[in-house]
């Protein structure tokens, strides 16, 4: 297992507000502290409208914070440019979604491939990277199917794979069980935890106290406030 003591999310103070200076001024993370060390699995737990996807969306580096500081891997993100952000976005961080967020014309191999062709990876590793994470994920005898020709839980297993297509210091998912039954929810919950046991540090944004407590910490937000945050033993 990697060293825990290495810190992956280091997030001061963090406010976000959105309509700023106008009537409707809206402030919706109200000076959140958040720290995630390598190999942890977290659950960052709230109802709609608590705040949790305006966070993950700062914690993904899909947008920015108001004020505050958050270091990514020791960088400060707010100090970075567009272009840095989507190479973190691209290399370091890899994404799983409620909706899956695949490509419709393309097949699962190529959606796989796809965050390689932007890092630049050559044809003949990034197919072969892909075939090798689509059979990790129990999905080789799919290689040539598009999104339309599988099934909900098909898909999902699909975009793990992307999300593991760059080998990410960090997979945060949104929500990945929440358009599944539960029978594929929970092959889709074992593949995080086995990417878990290999080292891989995995935050999860979910409503479902049960999906939480699947994790090794719960981190409970509300109001745009962190009210909880249990370690379990």
């Amino acid at each position: 297992m990697p060293d825990k003591k290495k810190n992956i999310i280091n997030m001061t103070n963090i406010i976000k507000r959105y309509y700023i200076g106008q009537p409707n001024e809206l402030q919706i993370l109200n000076g959140i502290d958040l720290r995630v060390d390598e190999g942890e699995f977290v659950a960052i737990v709230g109802q709609s409208g608590s705040g949790k996807s305006t966070l993950m969306n700062i914690i993904g580096a899909l947008d920015r914070p108001t004020e505050g500081e958050y270091f990514f891997n020791n960088r400060d993100i707010s100090k970075m440019s567009d272009k840095e952000l989507s190479k973190i976005r691209n290399k370091e961080i890899g994404f799983v979604f409620q909706n899956f967020n695949l490509i419709p014309r393309a097949t699962a191999l190529k959606n796989v491939e796809l965050p390689m062709v932007y890092a630049k990876v050559g044809r003949k590793e990034r197919t072969q990277r892909a075939k090798e994470l689509l059979e990790m994920v129990d999905m080789s005898s799919r290689y040539n199917h598009n999104p339309n020709e599988l099934s909900g839980g098909q898909k999902q297993r699909v975009a793990i794979a992307r999300a593991m297509a760059n080998n990410p210091n960090l997979i945060l998912a949104d929500e990945p069980t929440g358009a599944l039954d539960t029978k594929t929810g929970r092959t889709v919950m074992d593949i995080f935890h086995k990417l878990h046991s290999e080292g891989k540090t995995i935050v999860l944004i979910t409503h479902s106290p049960e999906l939480a407590e699947e994790t090794e910490r719960i981190i409970t937000i509300s109001d745009g406030n962190i009210i909880s945050d249990v370690v379990k033993k």
